[in-house]
């Protein structure tokens, strides 16, 4: 386990206090300890609307990819193939590829990347790269946070076909072999769907949750 981070100055209510679009609160910090405190409660950051200010969501239903369930088409295999996974060698580029400004829907600022940037160099925050057999380039991957049992994936992106899903099946296979129990995906999106992922609700997510926080794990980047 890293070393734990000095204690956040905040304190959040209890994600089952959620309106009715997951909002749970507005504001706060993006420091280590506030971050590892959220995700233990079950809430991750975003903007609320375009990329200030922050918010604070338990959405209701909640996206997971269950470890057993991943589904791998003949053609996913195929382009497992064409790609070398590996664990933490680029976190930067692949968090700087996800905030690419040029992407719909993009929401990763400065501070959000400097943030999981800071919880990477404590051990917290991982990525997951697809890197391209012929060429040697990161042609895709993934990041997120590991607590325990649980791995928050938070952003993912590709350049090449498949890329991403490669990284996700990485991550999956990464997961099991450490003992890990819980991919939270946050909201479920046809992308993720179409590969296992699906929709429970949020006190199942939390009753999960806490079973994971008490799950102890090989660490992540073990080779």
């Amino acid at each position: 386990m890293p070393p734990e981070p000095p204690p956040s100055d905040w304190q959040f209510p209890p994600a089952d206090t959620a309106d009715e679009h997951g909002l749970v609160g507005i504001g706060a910090d993006l420091e280590p300890g506030t971050l590892l405190s959220a995700y233990r409660r079950g809430l991750f950051p975003m903007p609320i609307s375009g990329r200030r200010p922050i918010g604070w969501w338990s959405p209701d239903p909640r996206g997971v990819l269950p470890l057993e369930s991943l589904r791998i088409s003949r053609s996913l295999r195929q382009s497992v193939r064409r790609y070398d996974v590996r664990v933490d060698e680029a976190f930067e580029e692949v968090v700087a590829a996800c905030a690419d400004p040029g992407r719909d829907g993009g929401w990763i600022t400065a501070e959000i990347r400097a943030a999981y940037g800071r919880l990477h160099r404590m051990g917290w925050a991982h990525s997951v790269e697809a890197w391209d057999r012929e060429t040697g380039e990161l042609a895709g991957g993934l990041y997120g946070v590991k607590v325990d049992g649980l791995f928050a994936g938070e952003s993912m992106f590709h350049r090449r076909r498949d890329a991403s899903k490669v990284a996700l099946v990485g991550l999956v296979e990464r997961l099991r072999t450490i003992g890990a129990v819980l991919l939270d995906v946050q909201w479920l999106t046809p992308h993720l769907a179409s590969l296992g992922a699906v929709e429970i609700r949020r006190e199942e997510y939390l009753r999960r949750l806490e079973a994971a926080l008490r799950t102890p794990t090989s660490p992540f980047d073990a080779s």
